[in-house]
This record gives C-alpha cells, sequence and structure tokens, in this order.
C-alpha cells in the first residue's frame, strides 16, 4: 500500500500498472494535476485467505487549496509471490 501511495505521489503510472492485478488493471492512468499528496495514513489490514489481503487506509491531498480524504479498503491478491491491488471500497 505504501509503495503505490508513493506511485501515486510521484506519478509513476508503470509502477502503478505493475502493481495491479491484470483482470483490474486499466489501460492507461491520468494523474489530477496540482494533487499535492500530504499523507497516508494505513488503519488496519489484515489476511482474508492464503493469498488475499485487505488494507484500509486514508489518504490525505490538497487541489487548488481544497483539503481531501480518500478513505478506502482495498483488496490486494498475491500471486507468485507479489501482491497485486485489485480494487477498493471508498468510505
Amino acid at each position: 500500500m505504501r509503495s503505490r501511495y508513493c506511485a501515486f505521489v510521484l506519478e509513476c503510472g508503470s509502477y502503478l500498472q505493475q502493481t495491479w492485478f491484470s483482470a483490474q488493471r486499466p489501460n492507461d492512468l491520468s494523474f489530477e494535476p496540482g494533487v499535492k499528496w500530504l499523507g497516508l495514513e494505513v488503519r488496519a489490514y489484515r489476511m482474508t485467505g492464503p493469498t488475499q489481503a485487505e488494507v484500509e487506509f486514508v489518504a490525505r491531498s490538497r487541489l487548488k487549496g481544497v483539503p481531501t480524504r480518500l478513505h478506502e479498503v482495498s483488496r490486494f491478491v498475491k500471486e507468485d509471490g507479489r501482491w497485486f491491488y485489485v480494487d477498493g471500497i471508498l468510505r
């Protein structure tokens, strides 16, 4: 989760694509111009199966002076020893 947050901060679309579960991966990514990321708080994580996990987090940002919070429970799956982002539910 932290590495994907850093990729959003650095606008590193290639890393985000590589860490997205192939069946859910978007064809391309765009980043909101002018977003300033302010921090990530991982609130909880849990294994939901031998190769599945969930991570609850809050990411804070600011766009044109307006603060924003992204509160999500993300689902991940492990394949060949690597974790991949599947999807998330906004809270």
